[in-house]
C-alpha cells in the first residue's frame, strides 16, 4: 500500500513514492517493512494489513528550535490537534488540513498548521484508535515548532509556517456543533484540497490520482523517517554559556564526563556534558553517528538531547536542563522525604515508560546499561526523564567481554552482565527494579545499615517478601494514611520480579508498565531469589565502572539473596 498526503502535486507524489520504494527494497528480505515520509506513505506485508492503524513503534518525532512565545503557541497547538483528532475521522478520506490562529493574554498572535491522516483501507473506529495515540505522541515535541507523529496507519504534523496552500485547508468546523472541538475560533481555508494518491500494491498497481493549481506550494515530501542530527554549536558559543567550564556552574560528575549548566545566547538555560571519551578517529566517527541517533530519542519521559559541539577541543553534549535535578536528590540527599507516595508511583511508571520506549517502541533497541537514580532528573512537575542513554555505546570496545563493554554502577548491574558481559535490556530490568526499592524504601540499594542486620536492600527486600511484610520496607518519613499497604506488596513484587536471577525469568519492560497500571494482585509472583553484585572494597560503597576495564579487574563479587 502506498498512499500520499493530499496537499500533494502529482510529481510531487510519483517523487516521494519512488524514494519511498527506493527505500523499502533494502528490507526486501523482511517479511515485511514501512516506510514513511511527510509527503507518502509506502508498506509492503506477507499478511493482510489493511485495517491494522496502530502498532507497538508508534512514536513522536520532533525539531529542537522552541516558539518564540511557547506559552500561546502550545494552547493552539492542542487545539489544532484536537480539533484534527475528531474532525479526521469523519471525513471521507480520513484526511484533513487546517491552520489555527489565537491571540495570547499580553496580545500576540500565533498561528499554527497541521494535518492529520488515517489510511484510506481503516475504518472510522480503527482511524480513531490511531489518531489518539499518535496526538500523545506529537505533543512530546511542544514547544518545539515542528512535529510529527507516526503509526502503522496514521499521520499528524504541525508547524510554525505553512506547508500546505490555503485552498488545501478543510472546513473541519461542519464536524463540530460549536464550530470547533475547543470551543474557540480557528481560521479555516475554504475547501477540501483535490490531491492525493492512493496506491495498492496486490497483484497490479492502481494509481488514483487528481489535479491541483499549479500555483499551490511545493509540499515537503520527505522527512518523517529520515534522522535529523542534533543542532551544531560552536565551541566558543558553550563555553560562553557555562563560563567556561566554572565551577560554579558545575552541576555533577558522572562516568561519562562532567555536566554544566549554561546559559545561550538567546536566554535558553541548558545542561551541557563534557564527554571523556577519547579523541581518535574512531571516536569521532561514532560520536557523530551515535548523537545522530540519539537526538531523534522523543519521549516525554526521556531527558531532551538538543544539540552537540564535536568541532573543538571538547566532545560536548547539550541538553534540556531539570532544575530539580535528579531522583536521588529527593530520596538521598538534600531533598530527601519531601516525595509523597502519588510522586514515587508516578516516578516510578514514567521511568518505566521511557525504558519501554528505549527498549521496544523506538526504531532500534537502545540499552541504558546504567539505570539509577542519578540518571533520573526530575522536570518542574517532577515527572521523570531518564538520561545518559546511549552514551555507553561510545566507550572504547573492549575484546574480553563476551558482548559490548561494560559501563554500569554496582549495586544496580545486573549479574549476568557485571560477571559475564551478557548484555541485554533484561539488565536494564534488573536495574530498574533495585530502583523500585529504593524510591520505595529512600534507601540506597548498596547501603548496608547496622540496625538492619547489616542487610543489602534487595537482600533485607526478599526477607520481607518471604515473610509477608512488605510494608517495613516502605520510607519511614511517608505517612501511612498516604498509601494502601496492597499497593506497596505490588510494587515490592513487581520490583523482585525485575531482579530474578535468571534473565529470561525478568518480564520485558512493556510487561512491567502494564503491572504497574493493572490493580489488584499479580497473577504470578518472584519465583527466584535475586542475585546482587556488589563491591569486596569495601561494604556500602558504590563502585561506578564507566570505562572499557574488565569486569574482571575489578574487584566484584556475587551473592546469592540466601546467603554471602
Amino acid at each position: 500500500m502506498v498512499q500520499c498526503r493530499k496537499y500533494l502535486s502529482n510529481a510531487d507524489c510519483v517523487a516521494c513514492f519512488t524514494t519511498a520504494g527506493s527505500k523499502i527494497r533494502n528490507c526486501s528480505a523482511a517479511n515485511g517493512a514501512r516506510v514513511i515520509y511527510d509527503g507518502c506513505f509506502l508498506r509492503y506485508e506477507s499478511n493482510n494489513f489493511y485495517d491494522q492503524t496502530t502498532l507497538p513503534g508508534n512514536q513522536g518525532l520532533c525539531e529542537n528550535r522552541t516558539a518564540s512565545q511557547p506559552t500561546t503557541f502550545i494552547t493552539a497547538v492542542e487545539e489544532l490537534l484536537q480539533d484534527l483528532q475528531v474532525a479526521t475521522p469523519k471525513i471521507n478520506g480520513f484526511f484533513a488540513a487546517s491552520k489555527k490562529e489565537i491571540v495570547g493574554d499580553s496580545g500576540e498572535k500565533v498561528t499554527v498548521y497541521g494535518v492529520a491522516q488515517c489510511i484510506e483501507t481503516a475504518s472510522e473506529s480503527g482511524c480513531q484508535d490511531c489518531l489518539k495515540p499518535a496526538s500523545n505522541n506529537i505533543k512530546v515535541c511542544l514547544p518545539g515548532v515542528y512535529g510529527r507523529a507516526i503509526d502503522a496507519g496514521c499521520f499528524m504534523r504541525y508547524s510554525d509556517t505553512p506547508f500546505f496552500a490555503d485552498n488545501q485547508t478543510t472546513n473541519i468546523d461542519l464536524f463540530f456543533e460549536n464550530g470547533s472541538s475547543n470551543k474557540k475560533k480557528a481560521i479555516i481555508g475554504g475547501v477540501v484540497g483535490g490531491v492525493g494518491a492512493l496506491f495498492i500494491i496486490t497483484l497490479f498497481a492502481l494509481l488514483k490520482l487528481s489535479r491541483r493549481p499549479k500555483e499551490d506550494l511545493r509540499g515537503d515530501i520527505l522527512g518523517a523517517t529520515e534522522l535529523r542530527g542534533p543542532v551544531n554549536y560552536k565551541y566558543k558559543d558553550v563555553k560562553s554559556a557555562t563560563r567556561n567550564f566554572s565551577e560554579g556552574n558545575k552541576l555533577g560528575e558522572g562516568g561519562f564526563g562532567d555536566v554544566y549548566k549554561g546559559t545561550l545566547n538567546n536566554g535558553k538555560i541548558v545542561a551541557v556534558k563534557k564527554l571523556a571519551i577519547g579523541k581518535s578517529p574512531k571516536v569521532k566517527a561514532d560520536f557523530e553517528s551515535e548523537v545522530k541517533l540519539i537526538s531523534n530519542v522523543h519521549h516525554r519521559n526521556m531527558i531532551r538531547l538538543l544539540g552537540c559541539c564535536s568541532k573543538g577541543p571538547e566532545r560536548l553534549l547539550v541538553y534540556e536542563y531539570m532544575a530539580n535535578s535528579s531522583l536521588d536528590k529527593f530520596l538521598f540527599g538534600e531533598k530527601q522525604g519531601s516525595l509523597d507516595w502519588k510522586q514515587r508511583n508516578d516516578i516510578i511508571l514514567g521511568t518505566a515508560r521511557g525504558l519501554a520506549y528505549l527498549h521496544e517502541e523506538f526504531h532500534v533497541c537502545i540499552i541504558h546499561r546504567d539505570i539509577k537514580t542519578s540518571n533520573i532528573l526530575l522536570d518542574d512537575d517532577l515527572q521523570p526523564k531518564i538520561a545518559d542513554f546511549g552514551l555507553a555505546r561510545l566507550l572504547p570496545e573492549d575484546q574480553s567481554h563476551l558482548s559490548k563493554k561494560f559501563a554500569g554502577t554496582l549495586g544496580y548491574t545486573a549479574p549476568e552482565y557485571a560477571i559475564h558481559g551478557q548484555l541485554s535490556e533484561k539488565a536494564d530490568i534488573y536495574s530498574f527494579g533495585i530502583v523500585i526499592l529504593e524510591i520505595i524504601c529512600g534507601r540506597k540499594s548498596n547501603d548496608v545499615r547496622n540496625d538492619l542486620d547489616g542487610e543489602y536492600l534487595l537482600e533485607r527486600a526478599w526477607k520481607l517478601y518471604e515473610n509477608n511484610k512488605h510494608s517495613e520496607l516502605v520510607d519511614e518519613t511517608l505517612d501511612p494514611e498516604d498509601y494502601k499497604i496492597e499497593e506497596v506488596k505490588r510494587t515490592v513484587e513487581i520490583a523482585l520480579m525485575c531482579t530474578q536471577s535468571s534473565a529470561s525469568l525478568r518480564p520485558s519492560m512493556s510487561e512491567v508498565v502494564v503491572l504497574l497500571k493493572s490493580k489488584g494482585s499479580l497473577e504470578h509472583t518472584p519465583s527466584t531469589k535475586p542475585a546482587y553484585v556488589h563491591s569486596d572494597k569495601k561494604v556500602g560503597e558504590e563502585k561506578s565502572i564507566s570505562t572499557a576495564t574488565p569486569i574482571s579487574k575489578a574487584t566484584v563479587s556475587i551473592s546469592q539473596i540466601s546467603g554471602r
